[in-house]
C-alpha cells in the first residue's frame, strides 16, 4: 500500500517541473495555465466522490488497482497534447486518474490502520511526499539534461514497475460488507456536519501544499530569477521535509495526540509559508517552503485518519467527502492563485495563505477521532 502512495507522489512531484515548460511550450500565460490547473482539479473532483460509491461496490482494494493503472497514463498524455485545445481533456483525464488513485489509496491505508490497531497514515503520507521529493529534484535535472518527453516516458515506466510490483500486497478492506449495505445503490454525502467540519481542516491545509505544488517553481523563475534545475528544487525541498517529519508523524501523533500534533504543525507550516512569501533569494525562499513542509507534513494524514475513523459514516463515504474538499485547495485553489498571482505576484499570495495555517491551527480540536486511545 505504502508503494501506491510512492508512485502517486511521484507523479504529482515529476508534474510540477513540466508546469513552466507547458507554459512556454503552448505559448500561455498564468490565467490560462491556471485554467488547465482547474481542469486537473475537476477531474479529481468529479472522480473522488464516485469512489465512495465504488468502493462500496467492489472495496478499496480493487478500484485502487483501476486508478493506479490509468494514473500511469496521465503525464505523457499531458506533454504529448500539441496545443491548448487538446491538453484540456488531457488534463481532465490526469486529475481523475490521480486524484480517484489517492482517495482509494487513504481509504486502504484506513484499513490497514484499523487492521493493525495503530496509526499508520502519516508514514504513509510520508512515502507519498519521498516520492514527490525524487519527481520534483530529479525531474528538472533529467528536463534539462534530455527533455520533457524523455522525462514523461521515464516517469511512466517507473511508476508502472512500482504499482505492479505492490499490486497483490494490498489489503482487502475489512469494512468492505458494511459500506456494500450502505452505498451498494448510490453515492449520498453524509448528515454529520463534523465531516465537513474536518473537511475544511483538509482545505485549510491543502491550498498551501498546492499553491506550492503549482506555483513554487514559477514564483522562483520569473520573481526571485532561478533556473529550471533550481526551481524544480522548490517543490523538492517541500516534499523532502514533508517526507521525513511524516515517517515520524505516527510516533509524534501517538505520543502528544492529534489535536496538539495539529496545532503546533499548522503554526510551524504558517511561519515557514509567511517567509517564503517574503524571500528575497531562491535559496531562503527553497529553505522556507522546507521548514513549512515540517509542519503541513502532518496536517493532511490526521484529518483523514480522522474522517476514515470518524462515528456513524463509512470509512470510503468519510475519506471521499473529507478528500473531496481537501483535494479542491490542491486542485482547484491554485487556479485562482495563478490567476491572482499574474497580477500580483506570487509572493503576496503566499504571505495571504499563512493566515488559512492560523486559522487550522485555531480548529484543531475537530479531529479527536483520529486518536486511537480515544476511540477505544
Amino acid at each position: 500500500m505504502t508503494a501506491m502512495f510512492l508512485a502517486n507522489g511521484f507523479i504529482i512531484g515529476s508534474w510540477a517541473p513540466q508546469i513552466p515548460l507547458v507554459m512556454s511550450r503552448l505559448a500561455i500565460n498564468e490565467t490560462l495555465l491556471g485554467v488547465l490547473i482547474l481542469l486537473f482539479g475537476i477531474g479529481a473532483l468529479i472522480a473522488m466522490p464516485s469512489c465512495g460509491y465504488l468502493m462500496g461496490r467492489h472495496g478499496s482494494r480493487r478500484v485502487l488497482r483501476v486508478f493506479a493503472l490509468m494514473s500511469c497514463l496521465g503525464l505523457p498524455l499531458v506533454v504529448l497534447a500539441p496545443n491548448f485545445w487538446a491538453v484540456m481533456p488531457a488534463m481532465v483525464f490526469f486529475g481523475a486518474a490521480v486524484g480517484g488513485m489517492d482517495v482509494t489509496m487513504n481509504t486502504n491505508a484506513v484499513a490497514v490502520e484499523q487492521h493493525l490497531g495503530r496509526a499508520i497514515m502519516s508514514s504513509s503520507h510520508g512515502f507519498w511526499s519521498l516520492g514527490g521529493f525524487f519527481g520534483g529534484g530529479l525531474g528538472g535535472i533529467a528536463i534539462q539534461k534530455a527533455g520533457y518527453l524523455v522525462h514523461a516516458g521515464v516517469v511512466t515506466g517507473v511508476v508502472l514497475a512500482v504499482v505492479l510490483t505492490a499490486w497483490h500486497f494490498l489489503l482487502a478492506d475489512p469494512h468492505r460488507q458494511v459500506d456494500e449495505h450502505r452505498q451498494a445503490t448510490r453515492f449520498s454525502w453524509p448528515s454529520s456536519p463534523l465531516i465537513y467540519l474536518i473537511g475544511s481542516v483538509a482545505l485549510f491545509s491543502m491550498i498551501p501544499e498546492g499553491a506550492v505544488l503549482d506555483w513554487a517553481a514559477l514564483y522562483l523563475q520569473q520573481e526571485l530569477g532561478a533556473d529550471i534545475a533550481m526551481a524544480g528544487f522548490a517543490f523538492a525541498a517541500f516534499s523532502g521535509a514533508m517526507a521525513v517529519m511524516r515517517f515520524l508523524g505516527d510516533r509524534v501523533r501517538a505520543r502528544f495526540g492529534a489535536v496538539r500534533t495539529l496545532r503546533v504543525s499548522a503554526l510551524i507550516a504558517a511561519t515557514g509559508i509567511l517567509v517564503a512569501g517574503l524571500a528575497t533569494s531562491p535559496l531562503v525562499a527553497i529553505g522556507a517552503f522546507a521548514f513549512a513542509g515540517l509542519g503541513i507534513a502532518n496536517m493532511v494524514p490526521i484529518a483523514f485518519s480522522a474522517a476514515g475513523n470518524q462515528d456513524g459514516v463509512a470509512p470510503g463515504t468519510g475519506m471521499s467527502v473529507v478528500t473531496t474538499m481537501g483535494y479542491s485547495g490542491i486542485l482547484v485553489a491554485p487556479s485562482v492563485v495563478g490567476f491572482v498571482g499574474e497580477r500580483t505576484g506570487f509572493g503576496p499570495i503566499y504571505v495571504a495563505l499563512a493566515v488559512l495555517l492560523v486559522i487550522v491551527c485555531v480548529k484543531a480540536d475537530l479531529v479527536r477521532s483520529a486518536d486511537f486511545t480515544h476511540r477505544r
